[in-house]
């Protein structure tokens, strides 16, 4: 098998990313247009796809914002039978690659708090710091984002931090000796499917959890996968 990591060109593969999304997020979430995707790209985003053996499997999707050296990552996905390899790591660092060589030094997006994976990727793997909580920002959705508001995380990667650096060296950061802990469920999924009264209770905790450390002055800084477990640290002046 060949996996290549490359930028999208031409509307086959734009409406391939089109419905790469249906299969990742559901066919009741709303997908990005490819024709949207292809402009963007035109006009200075980022859309990018693994392909394994000419297939798409995976693809992260950015664009400009209003401070020339701020890029906003909208969409990063991989089919469900590409997961655990390792791949969507190999997206960001591709996406990392490709925005320092336009002078691009500042990536954010957002994310679901309660998802240990993203979590994982997120904060552990990439090195990103959170500063910032959305409570219900995106109002009800659909799709497996459906049942809970939709809180979101805001991601910061400062990706010419000396963390995230080495970080992209495959170097090994340990977590704050002293930090705060906010602990999440280990499999939100289940527990919504199973309990959704405790699924809320807990997206209700986490919130409050987080938020008070927040505004405590602690930023999340590490993720300990094990327990799991949000690791906040006080915020450098």
């Amino acid at each position: 098998m060949s996996l290549v990591l490359r930028d999208l060109s031409g509307m086959p593969e734009f409406l391939a990313a089109e419905e790469l999304q249906r299969q990742i997020w559901g066919k009741d979430d709303t997908a990005d247009p490819a024709d949207l995707m292809m402009v963007i790209q035109h006009e200075g985003g980022l859309v990018a796809g693994a392909f394994e053996d000419g297939t798409l499997v995976g693809y992260v999707f950015g664009f400009p914002t209003r401070e020339a050296h701020v890029q906003h990552s909208h969409r990063l996905g991989v089919l469900p039978t590409m997961r655990g390899g390792g791949l969507s790591l190999q997206l960001k660092r591709y996406q990392r690659d490709w925005c320092l060589a336009r002078g691009i030094t500042l990536v954010r997006w957002t994310f679901d708090p309660l998802r240990v994976t993203n979590a994982h990727l997120n904060v552990a793997r990439l090195g990103v710091i959170v500063r910032t909580y959305h409570a219900d920002y995106y109002g009800a959705m659909a799709g497996i984002n459906a049942g809970l508001p939709s809180d979101r995380l805001l991601a910061e990667w400062h990706l010419d931090a000396p963390a995230v650096a080495a970080l992209a060296r495959g170097e090994r950061i340990h977590p704050p000796e002293e930090a705060r802990r906010v602990v999440i469920p280990a499999d939100i999924d289940a527990l919504l499917s199973t309990a959704p009264e405790q699924a809320l209770a807990e997206r209700l905790r986490v919130r409050a959890e987080i938020s008070a450390g927040l505004r405590d002055g602690y930023v999340i800084t590490g993720f300990d996968r094990a327990t799991p477990a949000y690791l906040m640290a006080r915020a450098m002046a």
